[in-house]
């Protein structure tokens, strides 16, 4: 442990911003510039807006800086809505040459660090939950390490690798999908983790057309924040699911409850959506 960088400990590797989100992105900016270093800084999601700046300079300057975002979602629950992003997700992937990452798990978070500290000419904002998550099996899902690093992958399939429609979840809601799929034995379903859009919009269309067959029609997608960003992989906000209004006080199982993030409740959206297209 290096500790707290002071006058008295110049081999400190902790800076103490305290509670100045815009100072410490700007901070970061400036070590990037410096050089030798790569520098990250962690604040809740919600408290990007006070950043905004910051990153967005960090996005023009082409700076490899590592921003974390901690508490991504309504699931905050009892800090109230004052505290729970709901736009923050789709604000920080309208910013140009930035990365936005939201793993589904242990797993997928390493990976996306790892993809990260890769960069050399852009930021990358890891968003993560608070809300405990399953760690999705590496066996069971042998092209995670592979996929997470190009943006979106397969993570089951149907048996002939043929779906009748494909679901698409980012983040907490990733687990979610799966355990709707379940739901879901009237059709062979795709689920397809996302946790990066811009890393998987940069792929070969092979690639990209690979994983999202132009030919399957029948698409869904599920993400706790605003739904909008998705249309350009469902085609229609009627078909995926996220949230359009703010959070309210409560704790995050009730809320899941109340605005639909519970396994039967999308299984049945998906089903809705799905049925429509036959």
């Amino acid at each position: 442990m290096t500790g707290i960088f002071a006058p008295g400990n110049r081999a400190g590797r902790n800076l103490c911003f305290g509670v100045r989100e815009f100072p410490m992105g700007a901070l970061l900016n400036g070590i990037a510039l410096h050089g030798g270093l790569v520098p990250f800084g962690a604040t809740f999601l919600v408290f990007s807006d006070y950043e905004r700046n910051a990153l967005r300079m960090s996005a023009l300057q082409r700076l490899p800086v590592l921003h974390v975002f901690t508490h991504d979602s309504f699931y905050v629950g009892e800090d109230g809505p004052t505290h729970q992003p709901i736009e923050h997700t789709s604000s920080l992937r309208l910013i140009p040459n930035m990365l936005v990452m939201r793993p589904a798990d242990a797993r997928e978070t390493c990976l996306c660090v790892q993809t990260a500290l890769t960069q050399q000419s852009r930021p990358t904002c890891l968003l993560l939950t608070r809300q405990g998550l399953p760690v999705l099996d590496a066996a069971r899902f042998p092209g995670l390490a592979e996929g997470v690093a190009k943006g979106g992958y397969v993570l089951t399939d149907a048996p002939d690798g043929a779906p009748d429609g494909i679901l698409l979840a980012a983040g907490s809601e990733v687990s979610l999908a799966l355990a709707a799929a379940e739901l879901l034995p009237e059709y062979t379903l795709r689920v397809v983790s996302m946790p990066c859009m811009e890393l998987f919009d940069e792929q070969p269309k092979a690639y990209r057309d690979a994983v999202l067959p132009p030919a399957v029609t029948k698409r869904f997608a599920v993400e706790a924040g605003r739904p909008d960003l998705w249309c350009k992989y469902v085609g229609s906000l009627d078909n995926v699911h996220g949230i359009n209004h703010f959070g309210a006080s409560a704790p995050a199982k009730l809320l899941a409850e109340k605005y639909g993030f519970t396994p039967e409740r999308l299984a049945g959206l998906v089903r809705q959506a799905f049925a429509g297209k036959e």
